[in-house]
């Protein structure tokens, strides 16, 4: 027994030496000040050991195998570095590795500041920049953002929804419309930069992601780059002046590391008229490091912001006004005063523990709390007339319809010279109602959301040998939110009568019949009031496989999802159902991914990925007016998500790029409209909601992006992104409102079961293709300068679908209408597609080191040509029958023709950065 046990120990004696003496160790300093440089990753390419650097810059990977490996050195900020070495029975030490800064990092960070302009857009064309654009050394998704981003470029023409955003672990996608709030954390690009992403389908260690991938982006302060950076910039896109101040302590002999940043944003007017901007920014994140194995880190985000709407415009008003005119705005004691104003102010708190359990697992674990408000203004006027500017009886078509020429050329006067909101017209109404002893006329109120959201995660990640590494993530998320309209300015008038001026009779005009005739001054809510509540719950397990030849992984997720409206008002015309709690909402869903790479060889990749997901409707779609009852959408389902893409990649020291095909098919969409409908059942007008469920959409195509470094300065690159985007079946179709109509509407508010032709067209996705071409010089001695031209085309308008449906040639009696023709009827319902543009776009920047202190410029410079191009549009759901469209659009400027956005013509940005 003796001998088997000293044989024993000499045994593992002999294996932990050959063991223990194959390891990589060495210090990294940073190259100016030579201070340690913590956190930094250091990682065996194509394997899965990896380490960071402790508080002294040091770094030691054990337990290595005999063989040759690339160690890669990478950090936030800090040049890549890499350096083959053959391990044979010994320890390496490679001393001391100085880290340089990247200038071309400095480039970048100036550059994403312009999608964020993009990305606070209410437009709903406008949401197409994802975070996952925002950290991508891929080319084609570079291009997307920094190129295509002005023409409303949709990846894959899918919305950002598909695309998940986290901080720290924690998605910050909205439980609403699942869409990412960017404006909760604008303005702090600084300390945004430490950012995983996974493309598409990809694999995340943090989470199952949407189609679209994901991008975690981490606040932890011992991960943000040590030193003071201070930055101003000028734009004329949304906002005219930003100034920013960050700085990082690093990670200190007594486990501290802090970070602290702040911006300003302003701007009286961006490119469009009236769309005034003043945003904050704040942000702090402190760390204390317990031991080895524990760390805590506090992150505290707070951005308010307010900042002027633009209005999507008829190509009347074009012709009439230009590409910059904004309806929403008029003077005021010289003053351009919006009457929109969006206004966002819902910080952030989150709290996060850091456990390294061994060298091989880690345990994250999250809580977040995020509260505050969202606010949205506009004019009432339930005791006026329409006061915008561009109402349809106050522009030349309207009298033209009647062949009315003095009375047209006397608008078209009007329209030019004026065509503002007037504010003077709308204060004095309020006067003199006042002095009559009447109620407001006009009153100024915002839609507000107050929510409180808090979130709770655990994220677990093992590499249980070389080859095999699994994550694991478990969640759950809590939402209250108050919606209600709030009185923020009386206008000169003494109050305003809470009523529904369209409603039938004198109980269904009350809002609140609990609380008739009531009159509201500033800070009172009115019209509607009611709680949604939302709990969530998530897992997630994944397991990733890497080889020499073949990497792999595969990834499932289940949640269940519960919603409830709870209604505090009233309704008049939906007394029985709209005060109290509806039923509960439940979903329950699942996804599987999986994904292989084959590597050919070092520098040639087949990369393919499949998936399939069922997601909840949103909370925006599952209640067909929540602002009004409690009816939830007939027939709601989870939506059916299937999606697949392959690609070719290229990695040499010349050329880099990908070729990916890809196809993606999503079926029982649910989504609903609101809008002023003329022929509704015949010939009733009525504002309606429009319930289309059941749809199908099918999204392929091709992406390629290519780079080629054709000489040591000069790079060559190009993109292309060839879509179809179309509708792919007929979906179901109703309508409520809240008038009553005993032949249209039922006494729920509801008309119709109709179907809705839609398939094979167009979905409104922003360019179905787009292309650019390009250069990048940069000199040795950090100057550089470059130039692209992207060309956009097939971008369609966005259809209504209750013109597809029997509602547009049958008449009240359910037959034909008399002079129906299907010729000219065809012609009507032709989806207009936008003419084809070209935008160059320029960019350039000079950096300096100086005694320690680094100092950049950049400035970049869009739609050089001043191109005036259509970037999205919708057709208007006013007409809604044959005789009413047929009516308008014989006109050569139509009463209700479709509204358009604009791309921005020529604009700016200047950026100045000095960091030490």
């Amino acid at each position: 027994m003796t001998k088997k046990i000293v044989h024993l120990v000499l045994f593992l004696l002999c294996y932990t030496t050959l063991y223990s003496q194959n390891s990589i160790k060495g210090i990294l300093l940073e190259n100016n000040s030579k201070t340690p440089l913590s956190n930094v990753l250091v990682s065996i390419k194509n394997t899965i050991f990896t380490t960071k650097t402790d508080l002294n810059g040091a770094f030691h990977l054990k337990a290595l195998s005999q063989g040759n490996y690339i160690l890669e050195i990478k950090f936030n900020g800090f040049e890549t570095q890499n350096f083959p070495l053959e391990i044979s029975n010994n320890t390496i030490d490679l001393g001391v590795i100085l880290l340089f800064k990247d200038f071309t990092d400095e480039l970048d960070l100036s550059i994403i500041t312009i999608s964020d302009d993009e990305l606070n857009n209410d437009a709903s064309a406008a949401d197409n920049i994802s975070g996952l654009l925002q950290a991508s050394k891929d080319i084609f998704l570079r291009t997307a953002a920094f190129e295509f981003s002005s023409s409303f470029f949709k990846v894959k023409g899918l919305d950002s929804g598909n695309g998940k955003v986290l901080i720290n672990g924690i998605q910050m996608n909205k439980v609403y419309d699942g869409r990412a709030q960017w404006s909760n954390w604008g303005g702090l690009n600084d300390v945004l930069r430490n950012q995983e992403l996974s493309n598409g389908l990809a694999a995340s260690n943090v989470t199952f992601g949407g189609i679209l991938g994901a991008t975690n982006m981490n606040t932890r302060a011992s991960l943000q780059r040590p030193g003071t950076r201070l930055s101003y910039s000028s734009s004329n896109r949304s906002y005219v002046h930003r100034a920013m101040a960050t700085h990082t302590t690093g990670i200190s002999k007594n486990g501290w590391a802090m970070t602290f940043s702040a911006s300003r944003r302003t701007g009286a007017e961006g490119f469009n008229d009236g769309t005034s901007y003043n945003a904050y920014a704040v942000f702090t994140s402190i760390e204390k490091k317990i031991n080895d194995h524990h760390s805590i880190n506090f992150t505290g985000i707070f951005t308010p912001n307010r900042r002027g709407k633009s209005s999507p415009n008829t190509q009347e008003v074009f012709d009439l006004k230009g590409i910059e005119y904004n309806e929403y705005w008029g003077d005021l004691n010289g003053r351009k005063l919006n009457s929109r104003i969006k206004e966002v102010a819902e910080p952030i708190l989150m709290l996060n523990h850091y456990w390294d359990i061994s060298e091989n697992g880690t345990l994250q674990t999250n809580a977040s709390y995020q509260f505050g408000k969202i606010g949205n203004s506009r004019l009432d006027f339930n005791g006026g007339a329409n006061p915008s500017p561009t109402y349809y009886q106050a522009l030349p078509s309207y009298f033209l319809r009647t062949n009315d020429l003095s009375g047209a050329y006397i608008s078209q006067e009007n329209f030019v010279n004026k065509g503002q909101l007037d504010w003077y017209r709308i204060f004095d109404a309020n006067r003199t109602n006042t002095n009559a002893g009447l109620n407001n006329a006009y009153v100024l109120y915002e839609d507000r959301n107050d929510d409180k959201q808090i979130t709770l995660n655990t994220i677990y990640n093992l590499e249980i040998n070389k080859h095999i590494s699994i994550n694991g993530k478990l969640e759950y998320k809590r939402l209250r939110s108050h919606n209600f309209a709030e009185v923020i300015d009386l206008l000169g008038g003494s109050g305003y009568l809470d009523i529904n001026n369209f409603a039938d009779s004198e109980t269904q005009m009350q809002n609140d019949v609990l609380n008739q005739n009531r009159v509201v001054g500033v800070g009172d809510a009115f019209r509607y009031n009611f709680n949604l509540k939302s709990d969530f719950i998530n897992a997630f397990a994944q397991g990733q496989f890497k080889y020499n030849k073949v990497d792999f992984f595969a990834a499932v997720k289940v949640s269940q999802i519960t919603n409830q409206r709870e209604g505090l008002y009233k309704n008049g015309r939906f007394e029985n159902n709209s005060l109290g709690a509806s039923e509960k909402i439940s979903f329950t869903n699942y996804g599987l991914k999986t994904g292989a790479t084959y590597k050919i060889n070092g520098r040639n990749l087949i990369d393919a990925n499949v998936a399939y997901l069922t997601q909840a409707p949103t909370i925006r779609n599952s209640f067909s007016n929540s602002r009004e009852n409690n009816n939830i959408v007939e027939d709601l389902q989870s939506e059916k998500v299937f999606s697949a893409d392959v690609s070719y990649i290229r990695r040499s020291p010349i050329i880099t790029s990908r070729v990916t095909a890809y196809y993606t098919s999503i079926k029982d969409v649910t989504e609903i409209s609101f809008y002023f409908a003329d022929g509704v059942g015949g010939d009733n007008t009525a504002f309606v909601q429009e319930i289309v469920s059941g749809i199908k959409k099918k999204q392929l195509g091709l992406e390629l992006g290519i780079e080629a470094q054709v000489t040591a300065t000069i790079k060559l690159k190009g993109a292309a992104a060839i879509g179809s985007f179309v509708y792919a079946n007929n979906p179901n179709l109703y309508l409520t409102s809240d008038v009553t109509n005993e032949g249209i509407f039922d006494e729920k508010g509801r008309s119709g079961n109709y179907t809705s032709n839609l398939k094979n067209y167009k979905i409104a996705a922003g360019p179905h293709q787009a292309y650019s071409a390009g250069f990048e010089y940069r000199d040795p001695n950090y100057w550089w300068i470059g130039a692209t031209v992207n060309f956009f085309s097939n971008t369609y308008v966005d259809i209504a679908p209750l013109t597809r449906s029997r509602n547009f040639y049958s008449d009240a009696d359910g037959l034909t209408f008399p002079d129906y023709d299907l010729e000219s009827a065809n012609q009507l319902l032709q989806q207009e597609k936008f003419d084809t543009y070209k935008v160059v776009n320029l960019v350039g920047g000079k950096s300096w080191k100086i005694d320690g202190y680094y100092i950049s410029a950049f400035a970049t410079v869009n739609n050089l040509l001043n191109i005036a191009y259509k970037s999205g549009g919708f057709e208007q759901g006013r007409n809604a029958n044959y005789n009413e469209l047929s009516a308008d659009k014989a006109l050569d400027k139509p009463v209700f023709g479709n509204k358009y956005w604009y791309g921005r013509g020529t604009t700016y940005f200047l950026n100045l950065n000095f960091s030490f």
